[in-house]
């Protein structure tokens, strides 16, 4: 197992815990930092660039998903993941819009952090099975307030698809333009005429898109 550097933010001391000793009971995984609440987990992993964040949403002085935004701007190396007790769909859009690109419930800790850690360390996406069923229910209330999205889907050109794959996976549009060998411009122009072609207005909506066709799987990406 590769070596991680990991920094845990959340404001109960039980929760920071019981994810300390499993993580660091990974061979070559090291819990570098813990915060207590936002401000301290932005100062943290911008002063010790962790490769993982693992992030609750509700803290005091900063909220969690904000946190997200935050070390995802300052920090761009270090992974998100969200470890929180919030089940709603509008919650997991926030987060994967700020740029996490792991969301697991409490309720699921023991049997899925470590997991989610090596997944989005990978660069890949995690979702827990009842996550993924939350998202899949937001996109197939968003399908039916807006039917004419999922008929432009069959629209979608193979090159398309392949964007819509890679920017759903947690690539940013530098990165999508490296793999593809195409300039970053062309990736934005690209991503704008999916999204409105899509009737997407956010990248969660662009995940659910991906999930819901079979592009990427919910749990560990492609």
């Amino acid at each position: 197992m590769k070596k991680l550097r990991i920094l845990i933010a959340d404001d109960h001391g039980l929760v920071r815990r019981g994810a300390l000793e499993l993580l660091q009971a990974q061979q070559g995984w090291r819990v570098v930092a813990e915060a207590a609440n936002g401000r301290e987990a932005v100062e943290k992993a911008i002063e010790l660039k962790p490769d993982v964040a693992v992030v609750d949403i509700g803290m005091p002085e900063l909220d969690g998903v904000e946190v997200v935004r935050h070390i995802r701007e300052a920090v761009p190396h270090t992974k998100a993941l969200v470890l929180t007790m919030h089940e709603s769909d509008h919650m997991v859009r926030r987060a994967l819009d700020a740029g996490a690109l792991g969301y697991i419930l409490k309720s699921d800790l023991t049997e899925s952090l470590v997991k989610a850690v090596k997944g989005i360390s990978d660069g890949k996406r995690f979702l827990t099975p009842k996550v993924s069923e939350i998202v899949l229910e937001g996109f197939l209330n968003t399908k039916n307030k807006h039917p004419q999205a999922e008929r432009a889907g069959t629209r979608v050109t193979p090159r398309e698809r392949e964007i819509i794959r890679l920017l759903a996976e947690g690539k940013s549009n530098k990165e999508v333009a490296a793999l593809l060998g195409i300039a970053v411009r062309t990736v934005e122009t690209h991503r704008s005429k999916i999204m409105l072609k899509l009737g997407c207005h956010s990248l969660a909506d662009l995940i659910h898109y991906a999930i819901r066709h079979g592009l990427i799987s919910a749990q560990g990406g492609s």
